[in-house]
C-alpha cells in the first residue's frame, strides 16, 4: 500500500511564533494556498484515490485543496491529529493544535466522511501527549484501517510532528526534528 503523507500548507500559527501558535483553529495563509495549489499539479490524485485528514482547519482545508472538489474523497481521523515530536511528558497541547469536534464536522462539513471506528475519548484527547507506547498501538490500528480501505493510494493530510511518528512507526528508523517536512511538503512510504 502505498501512503503520501502531505504536511498541510502554511497555517496562520506559524507567522509569529509564539503568540501565534495560541490562535486556535487557525486556516491556511494566502502563502499555504499557494504551495497546495502548486503541490496539486505535482501531485495529482486519481478517482479512487483516499484523502485522510487530520481534525483541524488547516488539514481539512489542504484537503479540500487537494481534492478538487471531490470532498466525497476525504475522511477526517483523530488518528492523524497533531502529535508532539520528540515526545515530551511535561509539554501541553497548544491551542493552535487542539482538534475540531466530531460532531461540530459532521454538521460543518456534510459531504466529507468523518470516521467513527476510533473511541470518544480518542476524539477528545487526539495523539498530541499520549506516551509512544499508546500512539503505537492507535498507529499500527490505523494502518490496518488503511489496509481494509483496499486502496492503492492513500494521501494522509497531517502535521510535521505526525507524519514523522508515522515514519518511524512505519519504518523503524529513529527520525528526529530535523527529518520534518517543510509547508506543503510530502513522502511516500510504503507499508
Amino acid at each position: 500500500m502505498e501512503l503520501i503523507f502531505v504536511r498541510h500548507g502554511q497555517g496562520q500559527h506559524t507567522l509569529s511564533p509564539p503568540e501565534s501558535l495560541q490562535h486556535r483553529n487557525p486556516s491556511l495563509t494566502e502563502e499555504g494556498v499557494n504551495q497546495i495549489t502548486l503541490l496539486k499539479k505535482n501531485l495529482p490524485l486519481n478517482q479512487g484515490d483516499l484523502i485522510v485528514s487530520s481534525p483541524t482547519r488547516r488539514t481539512i482545508e489542504t484537503a479540500t485543496l487537494l481534492a478538487n472538489g471531490i470532498n466525497e474523497m476525504i475522511t477526517i481521523s483523530p488518528a492523524v491529529s497533531p502529535r508532539m515530536f520528540p515526545q515530551n511528558s511535561k509539554w501541553k497541547t497548544l491551542p493552535c493544535d487542539k482538534t475540531l469536534d466530531k460532531e461540530f464536522l459532521k454538521k460543518d462539513l456534510p459531504s466529507v466522511e468523518v470516521e467513527d471506528c476510533s473511541s470518544e475519548e480518542l476524539w477528545r484527547r487526539g495523539i498530541n501527549t499520549i506516551p509512544e507506547h499508546v500512539f503505537k498501538t492507535i498507529g499500527n490500528q490505523f494502518l490496518d484501517w488503511c489496509r481494509q480501505q483496499h486502496k492503492e493510494k492513500i494521501f494522509i493530510v497531517s502535521h510535521d510532528g505526525t507524519i514523522t511518528s508515522y515514519r518511524q512507526l512505519i519504518t523503524g528508523s529513529l527520525l528526529s526534528r530535523k527529518d520534518f517536512l517543510k509547508d506543503g511538503g510530502w513522502v511516500r512510504v510504503y507499508c
